[in-house]
């Protein structure tokens, strides 16, 4: 009975982890798509449970705004990113209920399934506030960042079922290495949602100078004002080009901080044997990173290369925590359980 409980409760984690990631490509999408007011309430869709419901609702706003933020396939990306939510809420209420009730079979402690509960119900407070809020930009970047939280700890989770060759007691200094390369990444997610937030991708055109200068006309100020509405300043004035020029310019200069610290420490990882698999992820999509970034740029934002990139951060923080787990492993005989 254990065995197969135990089995029950690893292909739930692994599934539940699979949706998370894919949950966050589409958000994604739905950001790069503008269709996060598809339907301007929430849960429903102008109080239907689907974009059928409201089709008169919608033809109305598509009359008045022909290029506003409502329309009927902006309407379905939206709904489709809330039912995908609504399953992944109940999946990581299936792990926390098994993570309980079968605490001792499992061999592990339930709380880690538990955050997972409290982060998804903390994202889909985000999710409505991202709404009625009007895609604030602290409270969709905020939103983003829980995504990625979300991630991490659904890592944890799959991590802790996977198996991996022993990894000797003399690379554990490296956790501390990690641990600190887990932070910094999650700082430049948080200045990339801020990028795509206020839509400031576009802001620098060239590269490596931006507006064919190393130091550009910048407003930190005006650019990383938290409480403001979506394309305006914290006084109510359009947002200049100076203010979108300086959210830029951070990430991509954070960028290179990021790829520097964080490829050294997966090329000195990656000669160990239970630590190669997820360093050589590291490094690939450190590098992955790179062109898709460069790409956005040249080829002015295109939306497939925009949500890779977006998948990109998100296989990096897989990455990083896989590592971090293994890390914490070192010199022990740790064993999944079969």
């Amino acid at each position: 009975m254990s065995v197969q409980v135990r089995s029950v409760y690893r292909r739930l984690v692994f599934l539940t982890w699979f949706f998370t990631l894919d949950l966050i490509m589409f958000g994604a999408f739905v950001r790069l798509t503008d269709s996060g007011l598809g339907c301007p309430d929430w849960p429903g869709c102008y109080g239907k449970i689907t974009p059928f419901g409201a089709s008169g609702h919608i033809a109305d706003a598509v009359l008045q705004q022909p290029y506003g933020p409502v329309s009927m396939s902006k309407a379905w990306i939206e709904m489709i990113h809330r039912y995908w939510g609504s399953l992944l809420g109940l999946l990581i209420i299936a792990i926390t209920y098994m993570a309980w009730k079968y605490r001792k079979q499992l061999g592990r402690s339930a709380g880690l399934a538990t955050f997972c509960l409290v982060a998804v119900c903390l994202q889909g407070a985000f999710g409505a506030w991202t709404v009625t809020h009007k895609l604030m930009p602290v409270i969709v970047t905020a939103h983003l960042l829980g995504g990625m939280l979300l991630l991490g700890l659904m890592s944890w989770l799959a991590a802790r079922e996977k198996n991996h060759a022993a990894i000797p007691a003399g690379v554990s200094f490296a956790k501390p290495w990690m641990a600190a390369g887990l932070v910094i990444l999650f700082i430049q997610i948080v200045l990339g949602g801020w990028v795509s937030t206020n839509y400031a991708a576009l802001a620098c055109m060239d590269f490596p100078t931006c507006h064919g200068q190393w130091l550009p006309a910048m407003d930190f100020s005006g650019g990383y004002s938290v409480l403001r509405g979506l394309g305006e300043l914290s006084n109510g004035e359009i947002i200049s080009q100076e203010a979108l020029t300086a959210i830029h310019w951070v990430h991509r200069n954070f960028a290179v901080f990021v790829f520097v610290y964080l490829f050294a420490i997966a090329l000195r990882l990656r000669k160990e044997q239970g630590l190669r698999a997820p360093a050589q992820w590291l490094i690939l999509l450190l590098l992955a990173q790179v062109l898709t970034g460069l790409t956005t740029i040249f080829f002015q934002w295109p939306l497939l290369i925009a949500v890779l990139h977006n998948g990109g951060a998100a296989g990096l923080v897989i990455a990083a925590v896989t590592l971090l787990v293994r890390l914490s492993r070192a010199g022990t005989d740790y064993k999944v359980l079969p």
